[in-house]
């Protein structure tokens, strides 16, 4: 059967963070698709693969291999055996993200590589379209936002405590680019699904945030 919790939203919303400590506090398999789209992403730039050399994308998809690992209680992430945990979050991947996960046949192959992964198990996904597009009978839909500002910050303090460092105004003007490149997508564009909660977290803490999605679990799996 399984039970499936989508939690959409913009780029810096919180999502992943938000994910991953409510999938731990309720049991549930955390699977962040998008690492998946970074590490294809970085494939992509490995191979200096042009984004319009669909021949090329089509292949690339075929020789990726993408495995999450929790090592000395730390979410890794490896790409074909190499732990691409911290580089698929630097500033080149950052910037072209967002065109590769717009390119149908790559939508297509991590839509049905995310549906694989989370079948039959007790999942919570988070990502642009999961809850309208991947699992669009979700039993849970959270839409989750903050400000365009708001998002910086947080992405801002998140790299400084990965080691990267990147000026604020690169990364909010990189986030605004981002949401509407998301929004007005041609393929599976962000959007909150009608039977979405909404959650703006601008002025909410991150335990506020959980608290607030796991009382929306509990409801659901109460009635």
């Amino acid at each position: 059967m399984g039970f499936v919790v989508a939690v959409d939203g913009p780029a810096g919303s919180g999502k992943g963070t938000i994910t991953k400590l409510v999938g731990e506090k309720r049991n549930l398999v955390y699977i962040d698709t998008g690492a998946l789209y970074r590490c294809v992403t970085l494939y992509i730039i490995k191979n200096n693969i042009e984004l319009d050399d669909i021949t090329s994308i089509k292949k690339c998809l075929d020789s990726v291999n993408i495995e999450f690992k929790k090592e000395n209680g730390q979410d890794l992430v490896f790409l074909n055996g190499e732990d691409v945990t911290k580089r698929i979050r630097e500033k080149d991947v950052d910037e072209l993200v967002s065109p590769v996960s717009h390119i149908v046949i790559v939508r297509e192959n991590i839509t049905t590589l995310s549906r694989k992964i989370a079948e039959g198990k007790y999942v919570i996904m988070e990502g642009r379209d999961i809850g309208t597009n991947v699992f669009p009978n979700a039993d849970v839909k959270i839409y989750l936002d903050a400000t365009p500002e708001e998002r910086a910050k947080r992405r801002f303090k998140q790299n400084r405590e990965k080691g990267i460092n990147t000026p604020y105004e690169e990364i909010l003007e990189s986030i605004i680019i981002r949401d509407k490149n998301d929004k007005t997508s041609n393929v599976a564009p962000l959007k909150q699904a009608e039977d979405a909660i909404y959650i703006d977290s601008s002025n909410m803490t991150i335990e506020e945030v959980v608290n607030r999605v796991i009382e929306i679990i509990d409801e659901k799996k109460a009635n």
